[in-house]
């Protein structure tokens, strides 16, 4: 037997031993096998790897923070909620009554902040529903309630605890002794576990009531104002480098005025972190981007806690007085730019300030007199005005830099992978030798498998990167898969990409505003997604140092893009007419000047088509993605003429070309994101990427000759009779990548392998004369591409196994739709 059949013996073992187990997915067929080479050359450098390298980006979206890592259990606990947070709200949602109440806004108030409270009749009641199902609580565990409260003539309250089926735990008696408001507290220990509790309180005389709080006493390091513990002990598994917080869209949307007076009690404002210290009964409420409401019982402090209890470092982002996320505009107030400004150079006093300092001391009565040891801050999120937020953001940095020249000021790129926004940003902060600029990006699972390369380019002596916000549009292991293959590109470039965290990190199943999500949860339970495993597979397995190595490719042949037409809208109502597509031949395809039927075109999107007066006419203002299709999917080298006016609404129109079925097509989207510019689209089963954009608008009433030449996989396109732009699809979607690091501590070279196709991977691996062990530590991910876990079931989970064929040399199959990582020990 030669010693290549026997290293091809031993690679099996591992792989057939899991595949038997059934942990890891066969190949169909015996001839599913694809044949690849990794080389690997230790005796060359790579980059170097910081320990800070991935992170996590928190942001209170999907209820991540009130209903979610903040443990309240009550909803609407200060009866602060208002139409300025969900048109749906009223200062009592969440709350019933039984009886006489009403919330009250006069000098009576707990305080200037805690602009509301609750005045309750006597023999009356409140009972509040919490999130979710409810309350949720554990047989035996205990939870602590408080109240703030205020009665003339003293008052009994009557606190339980209940459900449908009866009493959670025993009923507590609170006696309110104050006329002026007083905080008093009971403790409740359940008696059994319910997910359907409700907290009511009633009470014997009049009073007035305020934070109405009910915390598990169970909750992650500390008790006061605690997180929830499984959401925190999920991301203390990452072990992350850094803890990016508090957004987002939260930072750079609403007003940029303070929660006083003064401003008239803004209600929708940027989140301002001077608003989210002190006891909690003095924080400001707010609206949140998202649409509802913040308490801010999780604010500045606690996020700082937290990335301290996990070992992360803290990473704040602050407003630039340059909105995004759809608001796009720049406040031209140089009275609120200064205050913005000092606030953050008072943040860095609170996060790292002696106690004798202002903010230090105010740090140090919360309970922290240790520095936080803050050492990068981010000014502004994702502006779409780039030159108006780069001349604040040097203003910004200025400030800093004079006072606090060891820290870290990092700037933005935008929302998007490329265009114009991108290119003048990334030009202005190369000119201006910023340190670090934030990109963001959310882009189809085969952008991310065409796009591994991204950073091989870049400059190395410019701008460090740090990757803020990134994701595959879904949370099935397809996703998780392109992400990891994505990674490895990440890890190889890490003397350019310093910093990376996915987004977002947490949705309540019950209030999602943005999908997909690395943690899901609910009120009694949370699961990791399928991204979440990848994530915690390269964050726990980082190295310090790249060992350079290279992989054979994929063989591929990119066939011309084929597919239908089509057209549709979003949020808007528009009229097409004059569709004609023709061949490169000059035959034509398809004709339509609707001077009859729509019958040549199939409607698979929403809204409402007809033909009006020889157009062909979409009218639901509210709809979104619209889509009408018609001709052949196999059509391809074509040129397309649509004639296309908007009526009304928030954005343009959208041309669609490649049309191969609902969830695979690009589509040319004009005056789209709010009617403030215009991109080329790509969606690959379902999950979109922009692949061309600029700046630009469509006027309503104006008709626009529409044309799109498609020439094998270029794609060139003409507004009005003028070129606009033009790309070519020509990146293949490797499946296979590859990347390897050196654990300087223990000397184990890891071996990072994703194989994202449908056969396995038999790979021929020379680790370059290395001196190595002859056993590897194997973990896999590996199941069907649309796997997805559950609150029930975990399809995507690691396999921790054991391989005794490693040699100089050796063969390893890796397993379709898989990522392994060896940990190879030095010998």
């Amino acid at each position: 037997m030669s010693s290549t059949r026997t290293r091809w013996r031993l690679g099996l073992t591992a792989t057939a031993l899991l595949m038997a187990a059934g942990l890891i997915p066969a190949p169909a067929h015996a001839e599913d096998v694809t044949d690849y080479a990794i080389t690997v050359d230790p005796t060359a450098k790579g980059a170097k790897i910081d320990d800070t390298m991935y992170g996590v980006f928190f942001e209170d979206i999907n209820r991540a923070a009130d209903g979610g890592l903040y443990a309240e259990l009550v909803q609407n606990r200060s009866f602060e909620y208002s139409t300025a947070d969900n048109t749906s709200y009223t200062p009592l949602t969440s709350w019933t009554v039984d009886g006489t109440a009403q919330v009250v806004n006069d000098d009576g108030r707990l305080g200037e902040r805690n602009r509301n409270y609750l005045s309750l009749g006597a023999g009356s009641s409140v009972t509040n529903a919490g999130y979710n199902t409810g309350i949720h609580v554990d047989e035996g565990k205990k939870y602590d309630f408080s109240v703030w409260a205020r009665a003339t003539a003293g008052t009994t309250l009557t606190v339980a605890l209940q459900d449908a089926d009866g009493t959670l735990a025993t009923t507590r008696k609170v006696a309110v002794t104050k006329s002026g408001w007083a905080k008093y507290t009971a403790t409740f220990t359940a008696t059994r576990t319910s997910s359907k509790g409700r907290l009511a309180v009633a009470s014997l005389a009049a009073a007035a009531l305020d934070m109405v709080s009910l915390f598990p006493r169970d909750t992650y390091k500390h008790e006061a104002n605690g997180l929830r513990k499984d959401l925190a002990e999920k991301v203390a598994a990452l072990h992350p480098g850094f803890v990016r917080f508090p957004g987002g869209c939260l930072v750079n949307t609403g007003s940029m005025e303070d929660y006083s007076e003064a401003s008239g009690y803004q209600r929708k404002r940027s989140y301002q972190w001077k608003d989210t210290i002190g006891p909690v009964e003095e924080r400001a409420t707010n609206a949140n981007f998202w649409g509802y409401n913040q308490s801010y019982g999780l604010g500045y402090y606690e996020y700082f806690r937290f990335a301290e209890d996990i070992g992360a470092m803290p990473l704040p982002v602050v407003p630039a007085l340059v909105t995004g996320c759809g608001q796009n505009k720049a406040v031209v107030d140089e009275a609120l730019l200064k205050r913005h400004i000092q606030d953050t150079l008072d943040l860095i006093e609170f996060a790292n300030g002696p106690v004798t300092s202002t903010w230090g001391k105010k740090r140090a009565r919360m309970g922290h007199p240790e520095p936080f040891h803050l050492t990068h801050l981010e000014v502004g999120n994702e502006e779409n005005l780039p030159v108006e937020f780069f001349a604040r953001f040097k203003e910004f940095r200025a400030a800093i830099e004079a006072k606090y020249p060891d820290i870290t000021v990092i700037s933005n790129s935008g929302p998007d992978d490329a265009g114009s926004t991108f290119d003048t940003a990334w030009q202005l902060n190369r000119d201006a030798d910023v340190a670090m600029v934030d990109e963001h990006y959310y882009n189809s699972p085969q952008w991310f498998l065409q796009n591994n390369d991204r950073y091989d380019s870049y400059d190395r002596s410019g701008p460090k990167v740090f990757l803020g916000e990134y994701a595959s549009w879904g949370n099935a292991f397809k996703n998780g898969l392109a992400e990891a293959a994505f990674m490895t590109g990440l890890e190889r470039n890490a003397d350019v990409v310093k910093l990376a965290s996915y987004a977002p990190l947490y949705a309540n199943e019950d209030y999602v505003q943005w999908s997909p999500d690395l943690v899901w949860f609910n009120n009694h339970a949370s699961w990791n997604s399928a991204n979440y495993e990848v994530q915690k597979l390269f964050m726990n397995n980082v190295g310090d140092r790249v060992v350079p190595s290279t992989a054979t490719g994929t063989p591929s042949l990119l066939a011309p893009i084929t597919g239908a037409v089509g057209l549709s809208t979003w949020a808007t109502t528009a009229a097409y007419d004059d569709v004609k597509v023709t061949g490169a031949d000059g035959a034509t395809l398809l004709s339509d000047d609707f001077s009859g039927d729509a019958s040549k075109w199939t409607h698979t999107g929403g809204g409402s088509w007809s033909v009006q007066d020889g157009q062909y006419v979409q009218t639901d203002v509210a709809a979104e993605n619209t889509m009408v299709s018609a001709g052949d999917p196999a059509w391809h080298d074509y040129d397309l003429h649509v004639k296309a006016t908007k009526k009304s609404g928030k954005e343009g129109f959208l041309v669609a070309f490649g049309v191969k079925d609902t969830g695979n097509y690009y589509w040319w989207n004009l005056g789209g994101w709010n009617n403030t510019q215009s991109a080329v689209e790509q969606a690959v089963d379902g999950g979109k990427s922009t692949l061309v954009s600029k700046a630009g608008s469509v006027e309503t009433g104006r008709a626009y000759d529409i044309d799109v030449k498609v020439r094998g996989r270029q794609v060139t396109l003409y507004l009005d009779g003028q070129e606009w732009g033009s790309f070519t699809d020509d990146k293949p979607a490797e499946p296979f990548r590859q990347v390897v690091t050196k654990d300087q501590k223990t000397g184990d070279l890891i071996v990072k392998v994703v194989n994202a196709q449908s056969s396995a991977a038999r790979t021929a691996i020379d680790l370059g004369g290395a001196k190595v062990a002859s056993e590897a530590k194997v973990t896999t991910l590996a199941a069907a591409p649309d796997a997805v876990n559950t609150e029930t079931a975990a399809a995507v989970a690691p396999v921790a196994s054991t391989f005794f064929g490693v040699t100089d040399k050796f063969t390893y199959t890796f397993p379709a739709n898989s990522v392994t990582f060896l940990r190879i020990k030095k010998r």
